[in-house]
């Protein structure tokens, strides 16, 4: 090797091979993660000036890092940036850079191991060639939309190009990531190797591309016809497909993007600063900084757990109910070995059915981890896995003395060092302790429905709970790739104790004579996923039923409309009937109408005042920490930032005609 790095960069790491070949290492000074902040991009550019006065045969771009190859900007910096004009200069640099990068004469590759996110992808499409590694945690992505931006240093000129408009659109527009087979099949990505060939191969394709392919004919056709109408038709079927997702005034970034593409070739710096897709207007936009604001949310919650080491083998889930049985496989997912009980074996197989459905979704194209995990998820009628788990989880009929019975037995025959937790959604956890002798090893574990697609889960700490065994639970929740929020023991918690009065305030509408079309509209309109009625008929009138008075706050007596078709066993989604008749898993709402002024306003008035309670009275620690739960347990609209940053932004008076916000409203600092 000829050259290493100057002793001047803190970040990049040169080295040259005697055939030509030069391997370019980031290793962000400091960081367990790379990312490609302001001093990093300074960097490169220094790096690409001594490559152009030596040019290399070729180039290979990696990660020096365990964790991933690069996860995109650096959010804390563009959080930072002080205005409209501060933003376009970000852009500007990221956008110079990497038109540097990818015009140079030698062939580049790109080695991609782990994440490649945002920035990092579009550093990775600059290159030339791209190769990635077939292990579990590669992913890559161009999340952009979901913190309010887009995609501004090239992705949206350069993906397109690559695996044409439509599937780059969707990919864009969507966030999601994709793993290594994947972007192969998709063309994002040259090859795909295994770990162990990976510098083998990387070595062998960046010297390989010394002459560049030419383009495939389809590429070339394409790009002729995308010069014409064809352009536009693609755009309005995207725009189409957006509008179904989300509204434009609530999320302008992804109709911006299409906007950008279409009409500016994918630059960013093209669009004139006035225009609605202007960089300048998406920084300033309220979405964007609300939405940063999710994203440091999200780390927050990320960090808990992190202080113990605690990694359970075997999991205990007594319980193969929708939520049991559904626990049970994300465990098994997660690479867990899980022991499910109930009473039978016929009572076990529906969780194993809709488990192998799971495993399949999740593990398309990889027989072998198929197998896997479904090996690892055992039925254990007699509950002889109990005595060997790391952690058991218990989740039965939500009755009291049941759960008491339950846990006594489970502590005589769990290992003592064995986290015990219930997933409770009503009952207070010290009331379920009293049965054991340790009262302080109960722990809550409040997964919500459906498990797999949920991020949040409530960890529940009861009046005398072990810090450790809590600290456990948050780690083990971690490692299921969720959220864990620290709650304390009240009834409905965090999420269940605002959501429940914000159901029966819409119920009560319904009561006075409003259609339940007329008040989902109202709440989807301010940007809710899913309305209160609707809400209430997926998860049950019974349930509803059950937890609404405890949950409500004011004694008032459910409405009558309610009591009614509960006692007609009409109980919503999984009966068939419920506020709406539901048709092949969907409701049929018919017509909505006009929704009347403030609507939207008086039915999360109360959701507003449930989240207050539960910050003053401490069952969860400060409002941030409730708004991420509600973001993340109830779906409480993101673009606002959650609901108490919200009301106290805006005020719930600014809340307008069908839930949106009245023009001129403050923006929503983050």
């Amino acid at each position: 090797m000829s050259e290493r790095t100057p002793s001047t960069w803190q970040h990049w790491r040169l080295r040259r091979e005697a055939d030509g070949l030069a391997w370019l290492e980031l290793d962000q000074a400091g960081a367990s993660t790379n990312t490609l902040s302001a001093e990093v991009m300074a960097e490169l550019g220094g790096v690409l000036d001594a490559l152009e006065a030596a040019p290399p045969r070729a180039l290979v771009i990696a990660s020096a890092k365990p964790a991933g190859f690069i996860a995109g900007a650096d959010i804390a910096e563009f959080a930072r940036l002080d205005g409209p004009a501060a933003a376009r200069a970000l852009v500007e640099r990221g956008w110079a850079l990497f038109g540097r990068l990818a015009a140079v004469p030698y062939p580049t590759l790109a080695l991609i191991r782990g994440h490649c996110l945002g920035g990092g992808r579009e550093l990775a499409l600059a290159g030339r060639r791209r190769l990635v590694v077939d292990e579990p945690g590669t992913r890559l992505a161009l999340p952009e939309v979901m913190l309010g931006i887009v995609p501004a240093w090239g992705g949206m000129l350069r993906l397109p190009q690559l695996v044409g408009p439509a599937v780059a659109l969707e990919l864009m527009l969507s966030g999601r990531g994709v793993d290594a087979r994947r972007a192969k099949r998709l063309g994002l990505a040259d090859d795909c190797v295994p770990a162990r060939v990976m510098e083998a191969a990387a070595r062998q394709l960046a010297l390989a591309a010394d002459t560049p392919r030419r383009a495939p004919l389809w590429q070339t056709l394409q790009h002729r016809l995308l010069a014409g109408p064809l352009r536009r038709l693609v755009a309005e079927r995207a725009r189409r497909q957006a509008a179904g997702r989300v509204r434009r005034e609530h999320y302008p970034a992804p109709f911006a993007l299409i906007d950008i593409w279409e009409q500016y070739g994918g630059n960013a710096l093209a669009v004139p600063a006035g225009a609605p897709a202007s960089v300048e207007a998406l920084f300033a936009s309220p979405t964007a900084q609300n939405l940063v604001r999710v994203f440091f949310l999200q780390e927050r919650l990320k960090a808990f757990g992190k202080d113990s080491e605690f990694a359970p083998g075997h999991v205990h889930v007594v319980g193969a109910g929708v939520m049991g049985g559904d626990v049970a496989a994300v465990c098994a997912l997660a690479g867990m070995t899980v022991t499910l009980q109930d009473q039978s074996l016929e009572r076990i197989a529906p969780a194993i059915g809709r488990a192998a459905k799971l495993f399949e979704r999740r593990l398309k194209g990889d027989e072998r981890g198929l197998r896997f995990a479904l090996d690892r998820l055992i039925p254990d009628p007699q509950g002889q896995g109990v005595r060997r788990a790391d952690l058991v989880i218990e989740a039965i009929v939500e009755d009291l003395e049941a759960k008491r019975r339950l846990f006594a037995e489970l502590e005589r025959r769990a290992r003592p060092d064995a986290v015990l937790a219930t997933n409770t959604s009503s009952l207070c956890v010290e009331d379920i302790a009293t049965a054991l002798a340790a009262p302080a090893r109960l722990v809550g574990l409040h997964f919500f429905n459906p498990v797999a697609r949920m991020p949040l889960v409530e960890v529940v700490a009861g009046a005398a709970a072990d810090a450790d065994a809590l600290r456990r639970a948050a780690a083990f929740v971690r490692r299921l790739d969720k959220l864990p929020l620290p709650v304390k023991s009240a009834p409905g918690f965090l999420v269940n104790a605002v959501l429940g009065p914000y159901m029966l305030e819409a119920l009560r509408c319904v009561e006075e004579g409003y259609a339940p079309a007329t008040v989902d509209a109202a709440l989807t309109a301010f940007g809710m996923p899913m309305g209160p009625v609707e809400l209430v008929d997926t998860v049950g009138l019974d349930v509803a039923l059950a937890a609404g008075r405890a949950l409500a706050g004011d004694g008032a007596a459910p409405p009558v409309r309610l009591q009614q078709l509960v006692g007609a066993g009409k109980l919503g989604k999984k009966s068939g009937e419920g506020y709406y008749r539901w048709v092949a898993g969907k409701p049929e709402k018919g017509e909505a109408g006009a929704v009347p002024p403030q609507l939207a306003a008086r039915i999360l008035a109360p959701l507003f005042a449930a989240a207050e309670r539960c910050v003053a009275t401490g069952v969860v620690a400060d409002a941030d920490l409730a708004d991420a739960g509600l973001i993340f347990g109830a779906g409480f609209a993101p673009h606002t930032g959650g609901p108490l940053h919200c009301s106290r932004t805006l005020g719930e008076t600014r809340i307008g005609t069908a839930g949106t916000l009245h023009e001129g409203a403050s923006v929503m600092t983050a």
